[in-house]
């Protein structure tokens, strides 16, 4: 039987992980407060952001950090439901 991985980025896409970020602050302009990068605040898109991410290190590393505090707060939310 093969181990799986914890890393909850293990197998995840970065298109995945940037379109789920901008589902969840319900678009660019609120991702653009949490990381305050230009391919979010000026004239962003997903391509263009795809582009610059896989071009700058430091900034994937903000959105993949931004995206494992998501995923934290939704089982959170889903714990409170729960309650």
């Amino acid at each position: 039987m093969e181990q799986q991985s914890k890393d909850p980025l293990h197998g995840k896409r970065l298109d995945a992980i940037l379109e789920e970020l901008v589902e969840y602050y319900q678009g660019f302009e609120e991702l653009g407060k949490q990381i305050n990068i230009k391919c979010f605040t000026d004239n962003p898109s997903i391509n263009s952001s795809l582009k610059f991410l896989r071009k700058t290190d430091w900034a994937r590393a903000k959105v993949e950090s931004l995206y494992l505090y998501v995923l934290r707060q939704k089982k959170k939310e889903a714990r409170n439901k729960e309650d």
